[in-house]
């Protein structure tokens, strides 16, 4: 059984969603990329969903691959990429069964898909990533929402931690979540064979203040 969840066909059929990439993910490519050989550096987003980041990537020289589970989802960023006249490796994928070589990525970029699983599928995928990964290589992870922000306990539960269609909150009807500690972060990534973790968080509102957004943001080491 794939990771992917069927809700995010639907959510990129009805609406726009993650047209541009986040600061934190930027950031992660400039400090561990930008001086390097660009055209040389294959690097991977995974979940790409419309192609946010892959777009990003690709207009900064790097050989890029992405990959979503929604059809719809890689149709848009196939064509934004085309349109905009640049090159990226897209396709329909699943992060639990990446079909690419091992050691063969020197990035690979998670935006909040990795959270959209079970804890069984966070482990498969985190092992999946460091197997594609070339020695050396720079995995990094952004939203990976707290235990206690806005809709956390809410909807149906799956697991310790892990619901799904939340009730209320930036996470509502976005199928399954799980909130994380840092020291389940920590435990899950060491356990894939990950190495030097940083570990960030942000916190914020949104909403005017009605909603509280917080979450993690892991870079490790393969």
């Amino acid at each position: 059984m794939g990771s992917f969840d069927n809700v995010w066909e639907q959510i990129h059929q009805e609406q726009e969603w993650g047209k541009y990439p986040g600061e934190e993910a930027i950031r992660f490519i400039a400090r561990n990329f930008y001086k390097k050989n660009r055209g040389k550096i294959k690097l991977l987003d995974i979940g790409c969903g419309a192609g946010a980041m892959t777009w990003f990537m690709a207009r900064e020289g790097f050989a890029v691959y992405a990959f979503d589970g929604s059809a719809t989802a890689v149709y848009k960023a196939t064509r934004r990429i085309r349109d905009e006249g640049l090159h990226a490796n897209i396709s329909i994928g699943d992060a639990a069964s990446m079909n690419y070589p091992d050691e063969f990525f020197d990035g690979v970029v998670d935006s909040a898909m990795l959270c959209a699983n079970t804890v069984d599928n966070i482990r498969i995928i985190l092992t999946e990533c460091y197997r594609a990964l070339k020695k050396g290589g720079r995995f990094f992870s952004t939203g990976l929402f707290k235990i206690g922000m806005t809709g956390y306990g809410t909807g149906e539960k799956l697991e310790e931690n892990t619901y799904r269609e939340i009730t209320v909150g930036s996470l509502a009807h976005r199928g399954t979540v799980h909130f994380f500690t840092e020291q389940e972060i920590m435990q899950l990534w060491s356990s894939a064979g990950f190495k030097n973790l940083i570990i960030d968080s942000l916190e914020r509102t949104d909403r005017g203040e009605t909603d509280r957004i917080s979450y993690f943001m892991v870079e490790a080491e393969k």
